[in-house]
């Protein structure tokens, strides 16, 4: 006999129907303070390296530089896009694979980087007028690799705002630990939830995400939620609520599925504001006082 399913198809299908095409907002873009951070930690290496810049013989102006400060080169791997935690790799002149970090360590080494990646036409033209400055709109761009995780923490914002502003108390980042019988269904590894919300009847554990885009990490995360799910439900007083919302789910349908039919409490940004009214009913039924908003 098959189990009951938590929803219907025509929920699930209304439920698709429903993802946003983006939760992004105009700050989602570019985090400039962190930008400006990065510039700023190697700013006095960049203001140094400014003394190439104009110069006809860029070996010898490079040479000299060495003799007064060779760490002033450790920057060099930002003015082409990366960094030297990444373990860029590259062939050198006699063939040989290296790391990109390697050409810093002699005065030829920085020579030998600065003329075959091109950054040796651009100093001396001047294409370039101040490095600092350069950096910033390197970092700028490199900063588009973020955008995945704020797409997440942007969605954390979204939801805690719901929540605020319809009045409900909530915690945020809470350990299972906390739950006994929870911690003991999941098993020895602590779970931290994005959202804790607790009512008189029941306390309400909740997972959030936002996917604009595919990948095989959307199977993963509605595979763990299927079996998740109802280890949590099976605790008396407690509910696991999943809050997602974004076109890649399109990419990962059957999954979702699978998940929709499971979890009793799953919401996307549409269907999460009526749920929060009830949430909030709930806990004015409360007799202990509470306080309003959000309790990182």
């Amino acid at each position: 006999m098959d189990k009951i399913k938590a929803h219907t198809q025509e929920e699930f299908k209304s439920f698709m129907s429903q993802l946003l095409e983006t939760n992004a907002n105009l700050g989602f873009y570019t985090d400039f303070a962190k930008c400006h951070a990065n510039v700023n930690k190697i700013s006095m290496r960049l203001n140094a390296l400014n003394y190439l810049i104009g110069k006809d013989d860029i070996a010898a102006a490079v040479h000299d530089l060495w003799e007064e400060n060779p760490q002033v080169f450790t920057t060099l791997d930002i003015l082409i896009g990366v960094r030297t935690k990444d373990k860029k790799l590259s062939f050198n002149r006699d063939s040989e694979i290296q790391l990109i970090e390697e050409f810093f360590i002699s005065a030829e080494g920085v020579v030998e980087f600065i003329q075959d990646t091109g950054l040796e036409k651009v100093f001396r033209n001047k294409q370039i007028t101040n490095l600092v400055d350069y950096v910033f709109g390197v970092e700028v761009g490199l900063d588009t690799n973020a955008r995945k995780n704020r797409s997440g923490d942007i969605m954390e914002e979204r939801v805690a705002s719901i929540l605020t502003k319809a009045n409900v108390t909530f915690r945020q980042e809470v350990y299972s630990r906390e739950f006994s019988e929870v911690y003991q269904a999941l098993g020895v590894d602590s779970k931290r939830f994005d959202f804790v919300v607790e009512t008189p009847a029941k306390t309400y554990l909740m997972e959030v995400n936002f996917y604009s885009g595919g990948g095989s990490k959307l199977n993963e995360v509605a595979r763990a939620y299927t079996e998740l799910a109802p280890k949590v439900n099976a605790c008396e007083g407690y509910e696991f609520v999943w809050v997602t919302d974004g076109k890649g789910w399109e990419s990962a349908k059957g999954k979702l599925e699978e998940a929709f039919y499971t979890i009793p409490s799953i919401y996307n940004l549409t269907t999460f504001k009526p749920f929060v009214d009830t949430l909030r009913k709930k806990q004015k039924t409360s007799k202990k006082p509470t306080e309003q908003g959000c309790c990182p």
